[in-house]
Formats: structure tokens, C-alpha cells, sequence
């Protein structure tokens, strides 16, 4: 185990190369597309937080294809360990799901992030075919304003300021108010990751509401997490920042319904030139 490292991040895109035969804890949700960046960077294991599990098991989907490429992975339990904080999920985690190559290692369901982490500094390096999923950007409908789908808050583009934005990723900052969206957007959605109302996992939406900008979380249950097109399609709304409330979004308002309510209220498209 000469030179293996336990490196912890708040989110899977933080690290560049030196995440390369390393373990990452990554405050991260376990879904596909994280999955997909941890192969990308090389890593040796990995620990995710499960985001609650949440529609389809969306939290935890990258343990299967990363088993096939042979890479450990594990996730931590949602309701013990913040989104977007790795200090606080390294510290206060708790395993939740683990793949077989984890559990090789010893890995176990119940046993603390900080000692799995240790554990896994035993796994082989992956040798099978890399495990790729390919994050994406949706036009979810063609009307004024736009509404876009990002599959993960890193693809908002400067273009996308004054659109409605549904955001696959969850709704905790991961680096400082700056991280919250980037755009000034006409509305956003992100997905609560099994928050349960904990203050910490909805830290974008107040950040959101100080710019004036509209924003809600949307229910884990009902939409996958990292998949833009599933959060439109039966999403449903959790938690709304003050900006939302004022619009006349409300918890249990499906993600199209509050989308309609922006889109009566939109100015004219002239404005936007």
C-alpha cells in the first residue's frame, strides 16, 4: 500500500490527476455520472454519499458498472453524512451499500466511511474496460423563457442566464456561494438528495434567493438524481427558497406546474435579447 492516499473532496470533480491510484472520499452522489468520473480519474476505491437512494436507486447506481470494471466502490448513508461536505461524510458516515469488490476488503454495511476508507487502500487498481456514462444537456421545452435540463450544475453555460434551469445535481454548495449556479437563471430546480429538510443539503437555495433568483428543491423519490429529463418529467418540489415561495411555487407542486407559473409571468422575450 506504498504511496496509496485517502483523498477527501466535496464533490467527484474537485480532484485532477493526483486522484490517479488513490482512494476518494467524494461527498458526491453515487449516481452513474459520478461513477463515471471517478473511472475517468483513475482512481483505486471510491465512497460516495447515497443521496438517500431516491427514485430507481438512482444514489447508489454507479456500484454495479463499477464492480464490471473492477473498481471498489461504496456509499455512505444519506441521513448520516452531508452532501457536498467530504470532511463532514469522512467523519460521520456511515456504509450504506458497498460492491463486492469492497467487500473484499472488508467493507461492511454499518461500519464507519473513515475506517472503509482505510480499508480500501487494500483494492487492487481496476483492469477491466472503463465504465463511461455521458452527462448531458436537454432543451425539456422550446418556449420563453427556455427551459434547459443539465444533467449536472458543471454544464451550465454562460448562454443559459435567464432560462429555467433543471439541474440534475443535488441542491448543497460544494465550494462557497460562487458554486450555487453561475447564471443569473429565470428559475432553477436541483435534487434535494434525501436532504429531509437538514438546512446544510439545501444550501443553494437561500444563496439563490439573495440574487433574486427563484429556486427549489425537487423530492428524491420522485426523480432520479443526475438526470435532468426524470426530474422534468415527475419531479415534484421538497423545499423552496423565499424567491419561489414569493412566485407562487409550493411544496408539492410538480416541477411542470411550477415551470408554467414562470412562464405566465415572464416578461417580454425582448428583454432577454
Amino acid at each position: 500500500m506504498r504511496n496509496v492516499r485517502i483523498l477527501v473532496v466535496n464533490s467527484i470533480t474537485q480532484p485532477g490527476p493526483e486522484a490517479a491510484g488513490q482512494v476518494v472520499v467524494a461527498a458526491s452522489h453515487g449516481g452513474l455520472i459520478a461513477g463515471a468520473i471517478a473511472a475517468a480519474k483513475q482512481v483505486r476505491a471510491v465512497i460516495f454519499n447515497d443521496a438517500g437512494g431516491g427514485r430507481d436507486d438512482a444514489g447508489f447506481a454507479s456500484l454495479a458498472p463499477l464492480q464490471q470494471m473492477g473498481l471498489a466502490a461504496v456509499t455512505v448513508a444519506r441521513r448520516s453524512a452531508r452532501m457536498g461536505d467530504g470532511e463532514h461524510m469522512h467523519r460521520y458516515g456511515v456504509v450504506s451499500q458497498a460492491n463486492a469488490l469492497a467487500q473484499r476488503c472488508g467493507v461492511k454495511v454499518g461500519m464507519p466511511c473513515a475506517e472503509a476508507a482505510q480499508g480500501l487502500m487494500s483494492a487492487s487498481m481496476p483492469r477491466g474496460p472503463a465504465f463511461t456514462w455521458t452527462e448531458g444537456r436537454h432543451i425539456l421545452r422550446r418556449q420563453h423563457p427556455l427551459v434547459m435540463g443539465c444533467d449536472s450544475v458543471t454544464l451550465v453555460q454562460p448562454q443559459d442566464a435567464h432560462r429555467i434551469l433543471v439541474v440534475g445535481s443535488h441542491a448543497a454548495l460544494h465550494a462557497g456561494p460562487a458554486s450555487a449556479l453561475g447564471v443569473p437563471a429565470a428559475g432553477a430546480f436541483f435534487h434535494d438528495a434525501g436532504s429531509w429538510g437538514e438546512t446544510h443539503g439545501l444550501s443553494r437555495l437561500p444563496v439563490l434567493a439573495h440574487s433574486g433568483i427563484p429556486a427549489a428543491a425537487v423530492h428524491h423519490q420522485s426523480a432520479r438524481i443526475g438526470d435532468a429529463r426524470s426530474m422534468h418529467a415527475t419531479g415534484v418540489i421538497s423545499f423552496c427558497n423565499t424567491a419561489a415561495l414569493e412566485l407562487g411555487w409550493r411544496t408539492g407542486m410538480s416541477v411542470q406546474d411550477a415551470i408554467d407559473v414562470v412562464s405566465a409571468l415572464a416578461p417580454p422575450e425582448a428583454l432577454f435579447a
